[in-house]
C-alpha cells in the first residue's frame, strides 16, 4: 500500500520527471530545450516553467538558446503560442530571482539575529 503525502500531486509529477528523466536518451541541454519546445506548444502556465528553470541554468542555456527555441517553434505553433510562452517564462524567471532575494534577505536577517545574540 502506497504512503500518503500532503502533497500527493506534486509527488506524482515529480516522480513522472525522474521516471521520464531515466529512460531519456537525450543530454541535458537537448532534454531541457525539447521540454521548454513542448510547454510552449501547450500554452503552459508560468508555474510549468518553473521547474525548468534550475535544470535550463545547470544546463548552462542561455536566452539565446531559449529565444531559438522560440524561433524554431514559430511557424509550427503560431505567434500567438510564442509570445505566450515569452511571457511565461520572463514571469517564471521572474519569480525564481524574487524567490531567491527572499532567502538571501531570510538567511542575512538569521544571520543578523545570530550576531547580536553573541
Amino acid at each position: 500500500m502506497a504512503i500518503r503525502s500532503d502533497t500527493p500531486v506534486l509527488d506524482t509529477l515529480a516522480a513522472m520527471t525522474v521516471d521520464s528523466i531515466e529512460h531519456c536518451g537525450l543530454d541535458e541541454r537537448t532534454l531541457i530545450l525539447t521540454r521548454l519546445a513542448a510547454l510552449a506548444a501547450m500554452d503552459a502556465p508560468a508555474i510549468s516553467y518553473l521547474a525548468h528553470v534550475d535544470p535550463a541554468v545547470k544546463a548552462d542555456l542561455g536566452a539565446e538558446e531559449l529565444q531559438d527555441v522560440l524561433v524554431a517553434i514559430a511557424p509550427v505553433v503560431g505567434t500567438a503560442r510564442v509570445m505566450s510562452a515569452a511571457t511565461h517564462m520572463t514571469e517564471a524567471l521572474g519569480i525564481t530571482i524574487a524567490l531567491a532575494e527572499a532567502e538571501a534577505e531570510a538567511m542575512a536577517e538569521a544571520d543578523a539575529r545570530s550576531r547580536k545574540q553573541t
